[in-house]
């Protein structure tokens, strides 16, 4: 079945929900995606997706499930985005056939892809859509990648009824999906931007998986070395549209292996949705086992000690597998503080007049209220405290509750440490 759908948001939901199927009692996919999507805010959508995940119905709960971590990511709650997601999806290789440390060393993974990406063409990192600490490495990228001559940078979250994006430099509700509400995709974009790259919207309207890779790959290829032919190409794409051999699409030829086939060159291919905390462990978990063995507290790689090759462990299909660290701690992810980049400013519910749920959110002065924000903390609970991360600087503080209403404004200063 083949339908049409207006953001990558909405094709993922359809692409499950026709997958899980629906009964009588339930609502349809699209109607539930309907009702979400005509909600006034992530706050109220939230607060509607809480309730259907809380009937338990086995119908809807995988669908709602998936909703609702994404728009926990959005509205901040990072860690409760991580624990929603209703499948534990990373595939993880088996104990015994993991790199062992008398064999492999750990490095950073920042400086080994940006040497691995030295004379590329195209560099692909992924994402877990719901889990934003798999943004961080492309945010760290960015500076590395255009100092190496990268000239363009695509995100799978944009599209292209904005065409003021560029110049405006930062993104607004129509730039793209529900995922650029998150404050570190919108600032993926607007650093895109401030160093100067390209910035293009690739993904496709489509819901059937076989048509949306072929079309990335296409618009890719079109938008990007159709135009200028010694382009360079930074793309930022979610789950298995980075691999380059079929296998976690099934039978369907994912984006990368299309693009690879269109452009001639050989992409560098980056997975990070592996390897990855999701809010448990478990005796002889994989992921642990690596993070144990090798100290990961950043995002890193493990390279062979005898030579410079990093690991994947699916080389077929990428060429770096990268390993985050954990969260840190329950609340507020030590990760938000962008290996010092942002500092940490203490809000309680003081700025909600205690009416809750409220969101608090902190906007660049120069941006408008719907810009995506520099960070955000959602409180469920009164009398609570949370820290927001920010860079220094001047930001405008604004509060708001389910039906969008402005309950606290205040001025905040970030000193440079």
């Amino acid at each position: 079945m083949s339908i049409r759908c207006p953001s990558t948001w909405t094709c993922l939901v359809l692409s499950l929900a026709l997958a899980a199927g629906a009964n009588a009692h339930a609502p349809s996919p699209h109607e539930l995606y309907k009702h979400v999507a005509s909600l006034k805010n992530d706050l109220a959508r939230y607060q509607y997706l809480s309730g259907i995940v809380a009937e338990k119905d086995p119908a809807t709960l995988q669908l709602a499930g998936q909703l609702l971590a994404s728009v926990e990511s959005e509205l901040g709650l990072y860690d409760d985005a991580v624990r929603q997601f209703p499948f534990d999806n990373r595939d993880l290789p088996l104990p015994e056939t993991l790199p062992r440390a008398d064999a492999w060393r750990a490095e950073d993974a920042l400086d080994t892809i940006a040497t691995q990406a030295r004379g590329r063409r195209i560099v692909m990192v992924n994402e877990a859509h719901h889990d934003a600490h798999t943004r961080e490495l492309t945010l760290e990228l960015l500076p590395r990648l255009r100092a190496l001559g990268f000239t363009h940078f695509a995100a799978e979250a944009l599209n292209e009824n904005d065409a003021a994006l560029m110049q405006r430099g930062y993104p607004l509700p129509a730039s793209g999906s529900e995922y650029l509400r998150e404050p570190l995709l919108g600032d993926i974009v607007r650093e895109a931007i401030r160093l100067g790259f390209t910035v293009v919207a690739y993904d496709s309207d489509s819901a059937d998986n076989a048509v949306r890779e072929a079309d990335q790959a296409r618009h890719l290829y079109q938008r990007v070395f159709a135009k200028q032919p010694r382009a360079r190409l930074f793309v930022h794409a979610g789950y298995a549209h980075i691999d380059k051999a079929a296998g976690r699409l099934g039978s369907i030829e994912p984006m990368a292996m299309q693009l690879r086939r269109l452009s001639g060159f050989e992409p560098l291919c980056i997975e990070q949705s592996q390897f990855r905390w999701v809010g448990y462990t478990y005796k002889a978990d994989p992921y642990m086992q690596l993070v144990n063995d090798f100290d990961v507290r950043r995002p890193t790689v493990l390279v062979q000690r005898n030579g410079q090759q990093p690991w994947s462990s699916a080389p077929a299909r990428y060429d770096i597998s990268v390993i985050l660290p954990p969260s840190g701690h329950w609340g507020r992810p030590h990760w938000l503080a962008l290996d010092g980049q942002r500092r940490s400013r203490m809000v309680d519910t003081g700025i909600c007049r205690h009416v809750l749920p409220c969101v608090v959110e902190a906007h660049y002065p120069s941006e408008p209220d719907d810009a995506t924000p520099a960070d955000r903390q959602t409180f469920l609970y009164d009398d609570r405290q949370a820290a927001l991360y920010l860079r220094p600087g001047n930001y405008r503080l604004r509060a708001w509750d389910s039906h969008g209403r402005i309950l606290g404004t205040r001025d905040l200063r970030i000193s440079p440490p």
